[in-house]
C-alpha cells in the first residue's frame, strides 16, 4: 500500500482507499490522473498549485497548516479542474459529476491535511 493509499484509507475509513472513490483520491494525490493544468508539478505538489492557481490558496493554506481546515464547496473544485477533468475523475468513481464533487469536497482537505503533517509533502514528495 502506497503512501497516499494510507492517507486515504485513513481519511475514508477502512477499505476506503480500495473502494472506487479512494482509488480516485489516492490518485488524485499523487498525480497519477491529473490533466497537465497549468500547475506547475505534479503529484500533491501540481494539486495544490492548480487549486491555488484557481484562488483557493486560503483553502490550502489552512489544510496543509496546523489548525482547522477551511471548507472547500463542490463548484469551487469544479471550477478549479474543468468539467472534463471532473467527468472523468467521476467516471472512475462510478458516479455522476456533482455527486462525485460534493463527496470530493468532503475529503480533499482531511486528505491533504494528513498528507502534510508537517507543513510540507510525505517524504519523496517536492516541498509545497
Amino acid at each position: 500500500m502506497g503512501i497516499f493509499d494510507a492517507i486515504v484509507s485513513g481519511v475514508l475509513g477502512g477499505g476506503g482507499a480500495s473502494s472506487p472513490m479512494g482509488n480516485v483520491l489516492s490518485s488524485i494525490l499523487s498525480g497519477a490522473n491529473q490533466a497537465g493544468g497549468s500547475g506547475g508539478g505534479s503529484g500533491l505538489v501540481g494539486l495544490l498549485s492548480q487549486l491555488r492557481q484557481a484562488g483557493l490558496g486560503s483553502q490550502v493554506d489552512s489544510w496543509i497548516g496546523q489548525g482547522q481546515n477551511q471548507p472547500v464547496s463542490p463548484q469551487q473544485l469544479g471550477n478549479a479542474f474543468g468539467e472534463q477533468q471532473v467527468g472523468n475523475w467521476a467516471s472512475q468513481a462510478g458516479m455522476q459529476p456533482h455527486d462525485f464533487l460534493s463527496q470530493l469536497s468532503q475529503h480533499l482537505p482531511r486528505a491533504v491535511d494528513a498528507a502534510t503533517p508537517d507543513g510540507g509533502p510525505p517524504e519523496g514528495q517536492m516541498s509545497v
